[in-house]
C-alpha cells in the first residue's frame, strides 16, 4: 500500500476502512477497504478529517472485486437483461421487460466451479416483470487474476448466455370449452373467466370463445373452427379424465393435432394435454384448472407463450418439484411447486 493525498486519490482503491464520527448520533464506516476512490467521495473525505489515505496497488493481472462483477455480469447476461452499478463488490442483474426466465444451468454450474467466482439466480422458467431481480455476482476475494475474469467471458462467448428473459409473444388464443352440463345450461361455465385473467395477465388475448357437447367429433370441429378464425393458440377445456362421457383427448386427436403428450406428473394437472396442430399449441386444461390456484397450466402457458416449442420430456421433467403442498393460504409462484 502507499499513502497518497485524498484529491489524488480519485480511481485509487481504499486500502482501509475510514471511520465517520457524528457525536451522539453516529459512529462507523464512511468508505470500506476495498472502495474504489470517486471525484465525488473527495469533499465527503476532508470533511470527516482525512487529507491523506493508503491505497492498493494493483498488480498488472489483477481486477478489482467491482470492476470484475461488473465485466462478469456484462458476460453472463442476455436477452431482457439490465446490470446495476457495484455495490459492496456485488452486481445485480435485473428483468427488463416481462418474459420467461432461462437459465444455462449448465454453464451456470461451470462458471461456479471456478471457487472464486459466483453467480446466483433465480428459478429457470420463472415469470418476470421489468425491474425484478433474477441474478446477481461477485468474486470472493477483494482482486482475482485477469485470466480468470477472462475465462468466464470466454465460457459465454462460446456457450451462449447464462441469464435471459425471454418476452412473451401475444397470441390470440381460441379457447373451447368442452360439458354437455355447460353446453345444456345446467351449470354455468367457469372456465372461460379463469382462462381470461390468465391469458391476459401474461399479455395475450382470447379472440374467441365456445362452448360445445361431449362429443369427439363436434369438438374436433371448433378447434379447427379457432384455427381458421387466426388463432395462434388453442385451449380446450374439460372432458380429459377417465370418465366415458369424457372425450376431449379423442377430439383433439380428430382435428388433426398430434398429441405430444397425455397425462403429466404433476399435481394438480395429471389429466394435462399437450398437441400441436401444425404450428398452433394446443392445451387440453382439466378440472382442476377452475378450482386450484396453481396447477401444470401455470406451468406450461408461459413456456408457450415464450414460444418455446414444448416437447414429451419437458413435461417429463416436471415431476421433480410437480407435487403441490396445497398450502391453506397460497403463494405461488413464490413456492416450491413446479421448480
Amino acid at each position: 500500500m502507499k499513502k497518497v493525498k485524498v484529491d489524488r486519490a480519485t480511481g485509487m482503491v481504499l486500502g482501509h476502512d475510514v471511520t465517520k464520527i457524528v457525536p451522539g448520533e453516529f459512529k462507523g464506516p464512511a468508505f470500506r477497504r476495498g472502495h474504489v476512490i470517486s471525484e465525488a467521495d473527495i469533499p465527503e473525505l476532508l470533511n470527516i478529517g482525512k487529507e491523506h489515505v493508503y491505497v492498493m496497488e494493483l498488480g498488472e493481472d489483477e481486477v478489482h472485486e467491482e470492476e470484475a462483477a461488473r465485466r462478469i455480469a456484462r458476460a453472463i447476461g442476455g436477452t431482457g437483461i439490465e446490470t446495476s452499478e457495484p455495490r459492496e463488490g456485488r452486481v445485480n442483474l435485473k428483468a427488463k421487460i416481462i418474459g420467461l426466465l432461462r437459465i444455462d444451468r449448465r454453464l451456470l454450474k461451470k462458471i461456479n466451479s471456478d471457487g472464486e467466482v459466483i453467480v446466483v439466480t433465480r428459478h429457470n422458467n420463472t415469470v418476470c416483470y421489468d425491474g425484478m431481480m433474477v441474478a446477481a455476482t461477485k468474486i470472493i476475494p477483494l482482486f482475482t487474476g485477469e485470466t480468470r475474469v477472462r475465462k468466464v467471458e470466454q465460457i459465454c462467448q462460446d456457450g451462449g448466455k447464462v441469464v435471459e428473459v425471454l418476452p412473451f409473444i401475444k397470441k390470440e388464443v381460441g379457447v373451447v370449452i368442452t360439458g354437455n352440463e355447460v353446453f345444456k345450461g345446467r351449470i354455468e361455465d367457469k372456465f372461460g373467466a379463469v382462462m381470461g385473467k390468465k391469458i391476459g395477465a401474461l399479455g395475450s388475448v382470447i379472440i374467441d370463445q365456445t362452448i360445445v357437447p361431449d362429443d369427439a367429433g363436434v369438438i374436433a370441429r371448433a378447434i379447427n373452427g379457432m384455427r381458421d378464425k387466426g388463432s395462434t393458440a388453442i385451449v380446450v377445456c374439460g372432458g380429459l379424465s377417465i370418465d366415458p362421457d369424457d372425450v376431449t383427448a379423442e377430439g383433439v386427436k380428430k382435428s388433426g393435432a398430434k398429441i405430444i403428450s397425455y397425462g403429466a406428473p404433476v399435481m394438480p394437472g395429471a389429466m394435462f394435454l399437450f398437441a400441436m396442430l401444425g404450428d398452433i399449441p394446443v392445451l387440453g386444461a382439466p378440472a382442476c384448472v377452475i378450482y386450484n390456484q396453481a396447477t401444470i397450466f401455470d406451468l406450461i402457458l408461459p413456456r408457450v407463450l415464450a414460444g418455446e416449442r414444448i416437447r414429451r420430456q419437458d413435461i417429463a421433467d416436471l415431476g421433480h418439484g410437480g407435487l403441490c403442498l396445497n398450502c391453506e393460504k397460497c403463494s405461488f409462484p413464490v413456492c416450491p411447486f413446479g421448480k
